[in-house]
């Protein structure tokens, strides 16, 4: 039966849309499959890893409705090696899917759809709210490095988020370092609190590629709901208790001064060239008129980088993991930051001037 016809590109696109869940190889052999599902002309492309499931619209087809599964990332590959607006089409019978286009001819093995494990949804929304796509991705911009990996602190490998008012925010720490967003929405919406997983906030990132166009995000029992363009991500929450972010902010650093972005992050990018390659450590020396930064490592090389400040304050000297300083610089696009110091124990705090909404706490490091 021909199930489906169209070029490469309408086939791909929604098929990558869903396919970046989908483990090679998982417990249940289904899992690595993508459900293609007809209806009344509208296909639809849907993928589960059990924690998240991503559904997105395919291209039409006059076939009769059908729902068959086949291996995502065999079908991705194959679409993707042949040519750009190559004509595509899909037959399937006997538990055999075959994509034909152009003189190749694939066979592929499918699984009974009944047997694809998709997620309860709880239609129970407790608040729900959109924004542009573009302001959202901002946000998890500036965040979502800051989220730990594979820590044993299951919750602190999530990202905070945290609706209260007419605000959004979103939250990453790994301990070592905490980054802050906020935006304003356009709604009133309850004091809720959910951490979002890892692998979600990922594939969010990456899915939010129409600036101009709205997300509506949906907090359910659970769980939370993403729709945007096409697309319907559902994602469990984790179940745990996010560290009171507030306390860590340090709120009476006075050493404070504005510096260029872009010249602190070619500075720092040059000068790790010679960090160790182990405790990546970076001192930092502030004295008035002047930033310095020194990277050393074993094998008695090192580096010095220097940029001239406006400070006139006291002299200080403080080391810092030199990558958490470069994945505050290059994920954040203001002009300048304000970096507000304490003393060599203190975190420092990097902020946008003039904006409330973006914080950076990072600790420093004994080398």
């Amino acid at each position: 039966m021909l199930i489906l016809q169209a070029e490469r590109d309408a086939l791909l696109k929604p098929l990558q849309a869903v396919t970046g869940i989908v483990e090679r190889r998982h417990t249940l052999p289904i899992l690595s499959n993508v459900l293609l599902e007809n209806q009344n002309g509208q296909t639809n492309f849907l993928a589960s890893d059990l924690e998240i499931q991503i559904n997105t619209a395919g291209p039409h087809s006059d076939a009769e409705n059908f729902r068959i599964t086949t291996n995502a990332k065999k079908l991705q590959d194959i679409l993707r090696s042949l040519p750009d607006g190559a004509p595509v089409s899909l037959d399937w019978a006997q538990n055999r899917l075959t994509l034909k286009s152009g003189k190749g001819r694939y066979n592929l093995q499918t699984l009974p759809a009944e047997d694809f494990p998709l997620m309860s949804v709880d239609e129970a929304v407790s608040a729900a709210f959109s924004l542009p796509q573009e302001a959202f991705k901002e946000m998890l911009s500036q965040v979502q490095y800051g989220m730990a990996v594979q820590d044993i602190r299951y919750y602190l490998n999530g990202l905070l988020m945290q609706t209260e008012g007419d605000q959004l925010r979103l939250v990453a720490t790994d301990g070592h370092r905490l980054a802050y967003a906020a935006v304003s929405v356009d709604a009133e919406l309850p004091k809720t609190e959910v951490i979002l997983p890892r692998k979600t906030v990922l594939e969010l990132f990456k899915l939010l590629n129409h600036p101009g166009e709205p997300i509506t995000i949906e907090l359910l029992n659970n769980q939370v709901r993403f729709r945007h363009n096409n697309t319907v991500i559902v994602s469990k929450v984790v179940d745990g208790k996010f560290p009171d972010y507030n306390r860590v902010i340090p709120l009476d650093n006075d050493k404070i001064f504005l510096v260029s972005r872009i010249q602190l992050l070619s500075s720092l990018e040059r000068a790790a060239i010679l960090a160790d390659e182990k405790i990546r450590g970076a001192r930092l020396h502030i004295q008035p008129g002047l930033l310095s930064v020194t990277c050393s490592n074993g094998e008695q090389e090192e580096a010095r980088e220097e940029l001239e400040i406006a400070y006139q304050g006291e002299a200080l000297e403080v080391a810092f993991n030199i990558s958490y300083l470069m994945d505050v610089l290059r994920n954040t696009h203001a002009d300048e930051l304000q970096l507000a110091f304490g003393d060599a124990m203190r975190s420092t705090l990097f902020t946008i001037p003039d904006n409330p909404n973006f914080k950076y706490i990072v600790m420093p490091m004994r080398i």
